[in-house]
């Protein structure tokens, strides 16, 4: 097992890594859309919020050797279920014609009152 830190993403806010690597995958913690060098949240529209944590995720992925292209799984915590087509907007744009297994929650609140926090499995 190898854990993986970037300062291209947001430092850990807790007792975790960023990403473990471990089996041949990749295992990405919930990314929120902090801007990594000043660790504030990035204000503004999901649709921006959404950027921002693909921004925070393929800086994670590189680090660990991998990339979007090579995710077999995501999850998506929304703030909002309203948010749902302006966040599925960004994944669609970021990931292409890749489609990853996908789960997407509701939850009553994110860290830092962020409106969405992604996850990511991908191989190594």
């Amino acid at each position: 097992m190898r854990t993986v830190s970037t300062p291209g993403a947001p430092a850990a806010i807790g007792p975790y890594s960023q990403a473990v690597v471990a089996g041949g995958f990749v295992y990405t913690a919930g990314q929120i859309p902090l801007l990594p060098e000043t660790m504030q949240l990035l204000e503004g529209d999901v649709g921006a919020q959404t950027a921002q944590v693909f921004a925070n995720l393929k800086a994670v992925l590189q680090a660990a050797g991998s990339g979007l292209d090579r995710v077999v799984k995501a999850t998506v915590f929304l703030a909002d279920m309203a948010d749902f087509p302006a966040m599925n907007d960004v994944y669609a744009r970021e990931f292409g014609e890749h489609r990853p297994a996908r789960s997407t929650v509701a939850v009553r609140t994110l860290p830092k009152n962020a409106r969405v926090e992604i996850d990511l499995i991908a191989l190594a």
